[in-house]
This record gives C-alpha cells, structure tokens and sequence, in this order.
C-alpha cells in the first residue's frame, strides 16, 4: 500500500507539503486499468496546481494507497491516511470499496471527495464530510433503462454475481422497468455455465442481456458464449458499469466486445479545458482517456479551488461543499443534497450512453444521452 515512487516523492510529514490520501485499485482483484486512469488523472491535476503555485505557495501532495477492491483495506487506509495528518481523502473507483472508506472517514472527521464511486447510500447516515463526483447509481441506471425502452427492449435478463453494487442496480432496473411494461430475470453466474446461461435466455425470450458481473472474468466468457450462439444473434448484449470503456476490454475481446452499450459520464461534446486535458491525459495514459480520468482530474480541481478559498484545516474543507462552484472538465460543478443521497452529490454530471463501433472499435457512438 505504498505510494508508487515513480510517480511521487517520498511522504513528508515536516508540514512543508499539503497532503491528500488518494484511494485507487492498483493491484488484483481491483479493476487496475480504471484505477491507472483515475490515478492519471489525479497526478495531472496536482501537477498543474503546483505549477500554479501550489496552495498558498506550499506544494500539494498525494499519499497513493493502493485499495485493491477490499473494502477492509480502504478503511485501513484511511486510518493510516488519517493518522499521518492528511487535509482530505479523494478517489476510489468501486463503489463498494468507496462506501467504506466513506463510512470510515465521516467516523474520523476526515472529508472525503469521492470519485467514482456511484451507490446510492455512500454513507449509511447523512453526513457533511463526504462529497461526491459520480452521479449516483440511481440515476445513472434509471437513464439506462430508459434507453433499453426506447430501443424496444422489454424482456431484460441480468447476469449477476452477489454484490451489493450489483443487487442495487438490479432494483433499479427492475423498480424502473416494471411500471413501464418491462421485467428483468436474474441468472446467477456462479450456478450457471455459460452454456446453461445462454439456454436460459432463450428459454426466457430476453432480447437484452446485461453484464452485471466482474471484468474479465467472468463476463469476458460470457460475451464470447452469447456471440458464439447462433440462437441469440439478436440478443443485445449491455454493460451498465462501463466495462466496454477501456482497451483491455477491446484487448480481450476484439470484435466481440463491439456494439455494446455502456454507461459513460462525458458530455456529447468537450468544452476546451475538456479538450486540453483529455489531450494530456492521453498523452499520459498512451490510449484515449476514460471518463474515470476526467472524474480523477476534477476532483483535484475540486479540492484545490476549496482550499485555496477556505483553507487547509478539515473542518473548513467539510464546510466548503455547499460553496463549491468550478469549472471542471465536463462542466459546472456545485454540490447539493439531493432526495434519497446521503452526500453531498454533484447534481448533476453529464450521462451518455455508448457504444464501441463494431465497423471502427476503437471509436465510440454516443447512443444515448440524459
């Protein structure tokens, strides 16, 4: 759980430095890929807030500590984080893994700007130390299954694996399908081979599939089953988390991984700070920056703008969320609470939904925007 050292320098505890503890999946079972992005990101950010100037002329630094998708070691992270006097924490990419260092950290007094993570329930009180970048999943997943409406899908099959992330989007989407003439089937991909998977949706009569499982494994397999099987050449196959988003998952699937709808947090169009950065990103990451990358580089934004304003003590930065207002890469940001959200939440971000163009995979098609 050490900071990478070719990336930062060593941790300074002399107070000549204003330190954050970042949160990111850099090792197995963690999705490493999203997590190298939202850390590019971050270090973009804190390397232009220091070419800047820095916070009050002190240099702001990151203390990285790997989470690796366990939400047990997160919260250790943040007592770790905490007890070496850092302004705040930011970052995490799963959202289990980012609920805990929520409930963690709001414990401590410590604030905490999350980046991706997306459940609902962050936090299992209201709290004011926590503020957050994703949408929240509710929403992001209602505009998924609108679009899965409007494109004449109402027999809708789930393939799950047990996680609170995933039965939280499954009641959405049922809870959001059902009044409106659709229904969701749940197939468990921990009793079920991929062959019986695919009986089980013709035996259903789906005409979707979503992949609510793990990447690679187990829905790399599963794509490759579906694609293979004649009888579902039909069968549209959707990916809410946003696994398609990323090279590995071209990598590992070529065309396979094509015409595959995906959440994705981007406005149709980048404004120029949008554009300048996702150029250095990429130039960074050496591929086309995620959105993960954009949400990496706008919490910093964040954070910086909050404490140059009001200071680098705890207590100011928690009182700065409902103030926040800052140009970030995919627009305006301002927080506030919202019904049903326990943080404050950036209300909202920008929600497409897009694909991978099966005749240029390496582009995407918006197909759908909120």
């Amino acid at each position: 759980m050490n900071t990478p050292p070719s990336l930062f320098g060593a941790e300074r505890a002399d107070g000549s430095s204003v330190q954050i503890g970042a949160l990111v999946p850099l090792s197995r079972p963690g999705w490493v890929e999203a997590g190298r992005h939202l850390l590019a990101g971050l270090d973009l950010a804190v390397r232009e807030v220091n070419d800047a100037g820095g916070i009050g002329g002190r240099p702001l630094e990151l203390l990285v500590r790997d989470t690796a998708a366990d939400p047990e070691r997160a919260a250790a992270a943040v007592d770790e984080l905490a007890g070496l006097g850092v302004t705040a924490v930011v970052g995490e990419y799963h959202s289990v893994v980012a609920r805990s260092a929520a409930a963690r950290a709001d414990a401590l007094d410590v604030p905490f700007l999350c980046s991706s993570g997306v459940l609902d329930a962050l936090t299992e009180r209201p709290t004011d130390r926590v503020a957050r970048l994703a949408p929240a999943q509710s929403r992001g997943w209602r505009t998924y299954a609108d679009f899965l409406l409007g494109t004449g899908h109402r027999r809708i099959a789930v393939a799950t694996q047990p996680s609170v992330y995933w039965a939280s989007g499954v009641r959405v989407l049922r809870d959001h399908l059902a009044p409106r003439g659709g229904a969701v089937v749940e197939l468990d991909t921990n009793a079920l081979t991929t062959q019986a998977l695919c009986d089980a949706l013709v035996d259903h009569g789906a005409t979707a599939l979503l992949l609510l499982v793990g990447h690679p494994e187990p829905a790399v397999p599963i794509v490759r089953a579906v694609r293979g099987d004649r009888r579902l050449a039909e069968v549209l196959i959707g990916a809410p988390a946003g696994q398609p988003e990323f090279p590995q998952w071209l990598g590992a699937l070529g065309e396979d991984g094509t015409g595959i709808p995906f959440l994705r947090y981007l406005p149709e169009r980048l404004e120029p700070l949008g554009e300048r950065v996702g150029r250095e990103l990429r130039e960074r990451l050496g591929a086309a920056p995620s959105f993960v990358a954009f949400e990496g580089w706008d919490t910093i934004a964040v954070l910086a703008h909050v404490l140059r304003s009001h200071g680098t003590d705890r207590a100011a930065v928690t009182a700065s969320w409902p103030r926040v207002a800052v140009e970030g890469t995919r627009g305006l940001i301002r927080f506030s609470r919202t019904p049903g959200i326990s943080v404050w939440q950036w209300a909202w971000p920008p929600i497409q939904i897009a694909d991978r163009d099966p005749a240029e995979p390496d582009r995407f098609r918006t197909l759908h925007t909120a």
